[in-house]
């Protein structure tokens, strides 16, 4: 472990030495250049000490962005500076062939000006664009909408509202006043039901407690409904007995209840809307890589092949491993897990694109197969960097609709 430490130090600081390289080129100040070097140093410095002392806290986060800020400047100038040096270094062997290496061991090829200044310049950008991610993005929600047309939707369900929420995160909270808006906004959708696909904490159950009164405003007249996602058994943190960690679930549950959610944990729920029904499936976690303690045909249980279904499972992978090739038609899944990994480039018509779609084909938004369709939902909270860039916290209000009825209109 202590070699570890000492790696990780080492290479931080050679990453800091290298970029501020470019610093001490475009300015003969040399304040200015011991600065860059301390700032950095007492933000990565911040940020293991709190790992030591396993302050995980809401400010941890913080510190976990502004190293990820810090980082991310470092690498972006000293791609430019590799790039530089790959060119001097020629022209350093150059010489040695022609003057001796006694005189070349003096010689520097000196760097060029410009190409300091572009690379700070360069590496500003997606520096400040994290910076200003977790100053105005996490809490930047937005309403997403769909309609969705099915042959097996009763015809009573047409104009059903459904609001899909995923991945509050409570314990990554932090401001009540923009926590109020957001839900506030899903009451506005006025949606005849809402659903939550998981990970309401990011360990322990009493992080809700802050938010409790908030979150248990949500209203919907054919009620609220949950399932669990990987980070609500409490799996990513330290307990002192086995005992701790069972009491905590439990306290999680009766929070999920107490706030108005029906958990279901691979079981089912029959909604009626006049004398039609659709049948609401939900399961425990089940995710590639991840807890898999969904149990898919014990949600089918209770259900009959016929009648239309909607899934509630966190984890879009389960979609593609388990409901896809399932024999049992599931007509529309709802998932979240991936959060579009807060970060990437989304212009409607144009391009989607995050860094989470190198792990996870279904990562955002609506995919169909077999006739079969998955949400992903991009998820309302936020983990680990404190903040979103181009990938906001979404809302997503999915309109339910009979295809037979809509031939007919």
């Amino acid at each position: 472990m202590l070699f570890r430490w000492v790696f990780f130090i080492l290479i931080v600081i050679g990453f800091n030495w290298y970029s501020s390289i470019a610093v001490k080129t475009i300015t003969k100040n040399p304040w200015i250049y011991y600065t860059y070097l301390l700032i950095n140093l007492l933000i990565i410095m911040n940020f293991v000490i709190q790992i030591i002392l396993k302050t995980f806290s809401v400010y941890f986060f913080y510190s976990l962005g502004l190293v990820m800020v810090s980082v991310i400047f470092q690498i972006s100038v000293i791609a430019f500076l590799v790039f530089e040096d790959i060119i001097r270094l020629p022209v350093w062997i150059y010489r040695i062939f022609n003057n001796g290496i006694t005189d070349s061991l003096s010689y520097i090829p000196q760097r060029r000006l410009f190409i300091s200044q572009l690379s700070i310049l360069l590496a500003s950008i997606p520096a400040s664009a994290l910076f200003l991610g977790m100053l105005r993005g996490k809490y930047n929600y937005k309403v997403i909408k769909h309609q969705l047309s099915f042959n097996r939707l009763p015809k009573d369900f047409n104009g059903f509202k459904i609001v899909h929420i995923s991945d509050f995160h409570c314990g990554s909270f932090d401001n009540k006043e923009k926590l109020t808006y957001g839900i506030d906004l899903i009451n506005k959708q006025e949606p005849d039901i809402i659903l939550f696909t998981g990970d309401m904490v990011n360990n322990i159950a009493d992080e809700i407690l802050p938010w409790k009164s908030l979150i248990s405003s949500l209203n919907a007249p054919y009620g609220k409904y949950a399932v669990l996602g990987n980070h609500d058994y409490g799996d990513y943190t330290s307990w002192n007995s086995d005992e701790e960690k069972v009491n905590n679930f439990k306290k999680l549950i009766a929070l999920q209840n107490e706030m108005g959610f029906k958990m279901l944990n691979n079981a089912s729920e029959q909604i009626k809307v006049n004398q039609s029904t659709i049948d609401l499936l939900g399961v425990e976690n089940w995710g590639s890589g991840f807890k898999q303690k969904g149990n898919l045909d014990l949600a089918l249980a209770n259900t009959r092949s016929d009648d239309f279904k909607i899934l509630m499972s966190h984890d879009p992978t389960h979609w593609k491993e388990k409901v896809l090739p399932h024999k049992q038609h599931i007509d529309l899944t709802l998932s979240g897990h991936t959060h579009g990994m807060q970060f990437g480039i989304e212009i409607p018509g144009i391009i989607k694109w995050s860094p989470a779609k190198y792990r996870y084909k279904h990562w955002a938004g609506i995919y169909q197969e077999l006739n079969k369709v998955i949400n992903v939902n991009r998820g309302f909270g936020f983990l680990a960097y404190p903040g979103r860039v181009g990938i906001y916290p979404e809302i997503t209000l999915i309109t339910l609709q009979n295809k037979e009825s809509l031939k007919s209109v």
